[in-house]
């Protein structure tokens, strides 16, 4: 532990100099575009440390300038300063139950390159899975450095719990994965793993939903995240968020996992697609059970029904438990929201006793089933954004 005098000794030079790269950077990023001279207006700094500090950044392939900014102000202009769309980048990769899949993303959040294929996962040797994606990755970097990008690290998605101070992959039912220590690198670059779930109320996060919400998804389970004061909480292992086992029936059927009644039995995918006469279906489920509600298919609409109301009853322990400004719904939930927001709702709006419910309050979120991949890729760039040196500013 570091002494009272240690404490109150002044950042170093180096120190300071990160801190205002990632200020700068996080400016423009946020308020561009913008000149030198507002950079500094708006940060406090002088403009002769924001040009040094944008030469800077601008080396790095992280700032470009446009042409000249409006700024209202007499004289000349300066040049107008904005996030650049090529050079560091982040790439995401995902594994789920049926399906492989990748993505490269600039530092803007926009997707650059992606691809994603069918693929047989479940039980699958985790290394061969692995390969597959490894082939499918370098593919779409290939894709990304063509446009001028280069990915500077790499995320992994994938749905099961992750000790997020090891990085193993401690279980991943669907897959069969247990106790996974995952390869330190591919491509070259850095790897590292996370729960779909938190990916996904990333994502949702960074691009513009609220700081503090409940963010609900399934694909063959159903996974949550919380998200409080704009940071994901984790709990002490990184294993927050597992509202497929909360029970919702406590002398319901056992789960896969020993419980008695949890939500995935009345919620995930086998139990809805039991539920609505189609458990031998293959493929797309939710395509297939979106498909057949459109349709008016009375099984269909009923057992997403139910199935809304268990999520409901789940969620509202969740509100009363933390009282979050929002509940999203994401994954492939969001698909299915038109059928399950009515029930979801009822049971919100009577078993939430902490405040009145809302109904505005419990949303679909726009990213469907994109939002673990999309979030696995902008892990690496908000990295970025936060500290520039990373790539060398």
């Amino acid at each position: 532990m570091p002494s009272p005098s240690e404490e109150r000794r002044p950042a170093s030079q180096q120190g300071m100099r990160r801190q205002n790269l990632s200020v700068v950077l996080g400016t423009v990023a946020e308020y561009g575009p913008l000149s030198r001279a507002d950079v500094a207006a708006r940060t406090g700094l002088t403009r002769a440390a924001v040009s040094s500090l944008v030469v800077a950044l601008h080396r790095s392939a992280l700032v470009v300038e446009l042409g000249p900014a409006p700024s209202g102000r007499v004289g000349r202009p300066g040049n107008a300063l904005v996030l650049s769309t090529q050079g560091p980048a982040g790439l995401g990769l995902e594994v789920g139950v049926e399906h492989l899949a990748a993505c490269v993303v600039d530092l803007t959040g926009q997707i650059r390159a992606q691809a994603r294929v069918a693929a047989a996962n479940r039980g699958r040797p985790a290394a061969e899975a692995l390969a597959e994606l490894a082939v499918l990755a370098d593919g779409v970097v290939q894709q990304a450095v063509a446009l001028g990008l280069r990915p500077a690290g790499a995320v992994l998605a994938v749905p099961g719990l992750v000790d997020s101070a090891s990085g193993v992959v401690v279980r991943a039912a669907n897959l069969g994965w247990r106790d996974l220590r995952l390869p330190e690198s591919l491509l070259g670059l850095r790897l590292e793993a996370e729960n779909e779930a938190n990916l996904g109320a990333l994502a949702e996060l960074w691009k513009g939903g609220p700081g503090d919400f409940v963010h609900v998804s399934a694909e063959a389970g159903i996974g949550a995240a919380l998200v409080v004061g704009g940071r994901l909480f984790r709990g002490a292992r990184g294993f927050a968020g597992e509202l497929g086992h909360v029970p919702v029936h406590p002398e319901g059927p056992v789960c896969a996992c020993g419980a008695r009644g949890c939500l995935e039995q009345y919620a995930g995918e086998e139990a809805v697609l039991a539920a609505a006469g189609l458990p031998d279906a293959s493929g797309d489920w939710v395509a297939l059970l979106a498909k057949r509600a459109v349709e008016g298919a009375a099984p269909v609409r009923e057992a997403l029904d139910q199935a809304g109301s268990a999520l409901g009853t789940a969620l509202a322990g969740a509100v009363n438990l933390v009282d979050p400004e929002a509940v999203v719904l994401g994954g492939a939930y969001a698909e299915l929201g038109e059928w399950l927001l009515p029930s979801m709702r009822r049971e919100l709006a009577a078993r939430v006793t902490v405040r009145p419910w809302d109904t505005d309050a419990l949303s679909v979120s726009t990213l469907g089933r994109g939002g673990p991949l999309l979030g696995a890729a902008l892990v690496t760039v908000r990295r970025i954004l936060d500290d520039p040196s990373t790539v060398g500013a």
